[in-house]
């Protein structure tokens, strides 16, 4: 598979990477075991960029990848993240910490799970208000001479954070969610990732599933889905989403894609410095993600998608209320 540099960092990954939360919690019942094979198979494929959090099955889904990655270690850049705190009691509460004791703990403990010595990219998962961001990078700076970071990264910073984050040590990547349905980094956070030579990761390339096309209604959702909860994927928005989905489905049909294809190659068509992590629970989704590399998408029907998802089309925000006071700061 192609190799990409995340921006002007000097870290080289491949040019899809996988999301793995999946594999752990949110979106139904996973397979460890179908999750491990997913994971062996990307890296045969070329796949060389996994994503994992701290908070994703409460810290299952690293030791997971970290097992997962047990021998191999030097055919993948991992990246992990830390500042989203959840409560035990509560599944749906989040808290968010900052604070630099907390990442130095945060960062021993993501590596304890992931069984490694060094994490490739250490994002900061949510941008802590009460903390001045320098302070959290600064501590952040202090693991990469530490060499317990390679890299470090933001998710879901706002322009201006992601600035003031670069003045204090160089940021390798952002991670922000953009697909044809979530467009809103491309106001202000991708033209500062260009400006500043950071690169620029787009989690939930697929809208959650939405794209590939497959979710008709909220029942199709498996028991116990996190996005049953979330605004856009309730019944009345569902519907209305639903119609956008007309060009998605035609253009897919007339080059024998999958809209799922068809969405990916929309965002490779955005420029070579966007590095999406399409998440897969199973082969058989991981292979089909894969298969976009060889099947890009012509100028007319990259204006055709941009046209039929404008910015702001997507019925309902992207996260439940408090969730979304989370993003942009």
């Amino acid at each position: 598979m192609e190799e990409r540099y995340l921006g002007r960092s000097g870290l080289k990954v491949s040019a899809m990477g996988l999301g793995c939360m999946g594999m752990s919690e949110f979106y139904g019942a996973a397979d460890p075991n179908e999750a491990i094979a997913t994971i062996h198979r990307a890296i045969d494929l070329g796949i060389t960029f996994f994503d994992t959090a701290d908070m994703y099955g409460h810290g299952a889904n690293e030791e997971l990848v970290g097992k997962a990655i047990a021998g191999k270690r030097e055919q993948v850049v991992l990246a992990t993240k830390f500042g989203i705190v959840r409560d035990t009691s509560d599944p749906i509460k989040r808290g968010i910490n900052g604070h630099p004791d907390y990442v130095r703990k945060a960062c021993d403990a993501s590596l304890r799970r992931l069984g490694i010595e060094t994490i490739d990219l250490y994002y900061q998962h949510r941008v802590d208000p009460s903390v001045p961001i320098e302070e959290t990078v600064g501590a952040m700076s202090e693991l990469v001479k530490a060499g317990k970071v390679r890299y470090i990264g933001l998710s879901e910073p706002g322009p201006e954070t992601l600035r003031r984050a670069h003045r204090v040590h160089p940021v390798a990547a952002v991670q922000s969610e953009y697909s044809l349905w979530s467009r809103d980094p491309e106001t202000e956070i991708i033209p500062a990732c260009r400006q500043l030579g950071v690169g620029f990761v787009p989690y939930s390339p697929l809208g959650r599933g939405f794209l590939t096309s497959r979710i008709r209604s909220v029942e199709d959702l498996p028991p116990g889905d996190y996005r049953a909860r979330t605004p856009r994927f309730q019944k009345e928005n569902l519907e209305k989403n639903r119609k956008l989905l007309d060009t998605l489905e035609e253009i897919a049909k007339k080059h024998q894609m999958t809209p799922a294809q068809v969405a990916l190659a929309w965002i490779y068509a955005q420029g070579p410095e966007i590095i999406p992590i399409p998440g897969a629970k199973t082969i058989a989704h991981l292979e089909e993600n894969a298969a976009t590399l060889k099947h890009p998408i012509s100028f007319i029907d990259v204006v055709r998608l941009a046209q039929a998802f404008p910015p702001g089309s997507a019925a309902g925000d992207r996260y439940p209320e408090d969730m979304m006071k989370l993003v942009g700061r």
